[in-house]
């Protein structure tokens, strides 16, 4: 009996010793104190502000700024230019008629082209200074994107038919002259009016009509037709766009 007391004793106590070191192995190797603290010391213990930092009010102004110049920019782009003028393309038309007159009576082709290329001089000092003056009383400037769109698509036919005439007044082509005039003004009237009032291109494209038959039909007509395009229609349409758009 006495030796199967000190079996159980020993047993007992080789037991508390098992556990006693097991429970130091645990204390001594527990999660936090792993290998892996680092990595969850930087994943978990990482501190974030719940709200943001208000941002800096200069910084705040400078934004809005850029956002309201992006705006009026693109609704400036996608504005119309409406300065076409009215009433100055109908004074284009009565000095278009005159022109039509007074080269009637020339007896030579030198005399006649130079007739017409004063009007021409003529007509787009009136055009200008008639645009300048419905720009003003709109409040629109000569300057901004539309108007810069109208001239820089109007004027490449206009320079284009201007080289044109150099060259086929040296060929001795001067009875194509009035047709290809129409032709180029017309498509000049179109390409600029797409950033104009909707009237602008239909314009154009009766010029383009007028230019094409002054093509097909004989020499002598050339003069009048000239006189139906650059007086008759500039005054119709100089009328509509007064009636409907101003001055």
């Amino acid at each position: 009996m006495i030796v199967q007391d000190l079996n159980d004793e020993s047993d007992h106590a080789v037991r508390t010793l098992v556990e006693r070191l097991c429970y130091t192995c645990t204390l001594q190797y527990k999660v936090l104190d792993s290998i892996c603290r680092s990595v969850y010391d930087t994943v978990v213990a990482t501190i974030r502000p719940f709200r943001r930092p208000p941002m800096d009010p200069s910084a705040l102004h400078t934004r809005a700024m850029d956002n309201l110049r992006f705006i009026r920019e693109t609704m400036e782009s996608a504005a119309s230019f409406t300065a076409v003028p009215g009433r100055g393309g109908v004074l284009m038309g009565i000095t278009a008629l005159l022109a039509a007159l007074v080269a009637s009576r020339q007896s030579t082709v030198e005399a006649w082209l130079t007739t017409w290329v004063v009007e021409a001089v003529v007509a787009l000092l009136i055009g200008g200074w008639a645009m300048d003056r419905k720009a003003r009383v709109v409040k629109i400037s000569l300057l901004s994107a539309p108007a810069r769109k109208f001239v820089l698509s109007l004027c490449p036919p206009l320079l284009a038919g201007a080289l044109l005439t150099v060259m086929l007044y040296r060929a001795g082509l001067v009875s194509v002259l009035p047709g290809m005039w129409l032709l180029l003004y017309g498509t000049g009237v179109i390409t600029g009016g797409a950033f104009s009032v909707k009237i602008v291109p239909v314009m154009g494209l009766c010029f383009m009509l007028v230019g094409t038959v002054a093509l097909f039909c004989p020499a002598p007509w050339g003069n009048w037709f000239m006189a139906a395009g650059f007086g008759g229609l500039q005054i119709v349409f100089g009328m509509i766009i007064a009636r409907r758009y101003g001055g």
